[in-house]
């Protein structure tokens, strides 16, 4: 029986997309984030406590047996459509989707997964599952592949992270931050802080064997990718939205420049782009949500599209925001540096356009 797609949000769905909101208007608005940036510590104090915790957020995929919300991808698709918006620093796709459910994929046993996941849903933890951002996620056999000869180079919210998931040949090891050494790095996108990371000399526990931790780390990067598609659409709204308030705003001539018709055709052009990107962004998270025999498939055609959508959304933001749009004070570029940032994260869209041409049968050209 095929799966018939819901793409609306329900009034719980709504109510949480309020709750978030108001949380990141009052802790990390975008003069919060800019102040933060500028210290080299992006994370707002107090904010992901709040988050995770007071909100619940961090465990809305853990099921209420494991001591998490008991709710499911569209209501973290929500959120991260939120985060989006505004561009927030916090560790929510790395931490509280990705590693989540690569432990979700490992926790039926009940053994040392499940005691971390009750931790990571309970917002006492966070975990980050130690693998480049750009992992695809059907690059997560090669994470297992040989040993690391090196520090593993570009891990996300590493530096943010109680718990290091740490592939290696024999399977998926939990290590305490504090035994691995974590070199923060030069990131485009400075909400997204990215480091080196050197787990070679710590033990860690043992949470599965090569076979099990491969198929839950792909699981993991999946969920992670489809859902990144409703963060890139978040900002693709914000970025939207404040253009067009701009627009109007902004008088030349004794008009508001909205009102030039090449303005109105760019601005409708954006709001096309921003539709079809919400439908794909929903339609995966919904794949995911209801185990979908196509999530895949789902999943790459939302990342090959959306990614796309949100960087023209937002270098239109900058472009038509004028002299102030490319000044460190007006926050458009947050938003651009965000979106060419996730185009490479979790798979460029060129890999997700040639997993669709495999999936659906049509051979990319030679």
């Amino acid at each position: 029986m095929s799966h018939e797609p819901d793409l609306l949000h329900s009034d719980t769905q709504e109510a949480l997309r309020a709750a978030v909101r108001a949380l990141l208007a009052d802790r990390a608005g975008h003069p919060v984030v800019l102040g933060r940036i500028e210290t080299g510590d992006p994370y707002p104090p107090g904010l992901w406590p709040a988050l995770a915790g007071d909100i619940g957020a961090a465990g809305l995929l853990v099921p209420e047996e494991l001591g998490g919300q008991g709710a499911g991808h569209r209501e973290t698709a929500v959120v991260l459509e939120e985060l989006g918006r505004a561009v927030t620093p916090a560790p929510y796709l790395t931490g509280a989707v990705v590693a989540t459910e690569t432990l979700l994929a490992l926790a039926g046993d009940g053994g040392p997964a499940a005691g971390l996941l009750a931790e990571l849903a309970a917002g006492e933890r966070t975990a980050v599952l130690a693998a480049p951002l750009t992992t695809a996620p059907r690059g997560a056999d090669a994470l297992f592949a040989v040993p690391a000869e090196a520090p593993v180079r570009g891990v996300a919210d590493a530096v943010a992270a109680d718990v290091l998931l740490v592939p290696r040949p024999d399977g998926l090891y939990a290590v305490p931050a504090v035994e691995a050494a974590v070199t923060p790095l030069s990131p485009l996108d400075l909400t997204r802080p990215l480091a080196a990371v050197d787990a070679r000399g710590a033990a860690g526990t043992r949470l599965a064997g090569a076979a099990g931790a491969r198929a839950a780390v792909r699981r993991g990067l999946l969920a992670g990718a489809g859902l990144l598609a409703s963060e890139q659409l978040g900002l693709a709204e914000w970025c939207l939205e404040e253009t067009v308030r701009h627009a109007r705003e902004r008088h030349q001539f004794n008009r508001p420049v909205g009102s030039f018709q090449a303005l109105k055709h760019r601005m409708a052009r954006l709001w096309l782009d921003v539709v079809g990107a919400r439908a794909a962004a929903r339609a995966a998270a919904d794949a995911l949500a209801a185990g979908a025999a196509d999530a895949e498939l789902t999943v790459a055609v939302a990342q090959a599209y959306c990614s796309g959508v949100a960087v023209r959304a937002a270098e239109e933001c900058v472009q038509l925001h004028g002299g102030i749009g490319m000044t460190w004070e007006h926050p458009a570029h947050l938003a651009l540096k965000r979106a060419k940032a996730d185009q490479l994260a979790l798979g460029s869209a060129g890999h997700h356009q040639d997993v669709v041409a495999d999936l659906a049968d049509l051979p990319a050209p030679a």
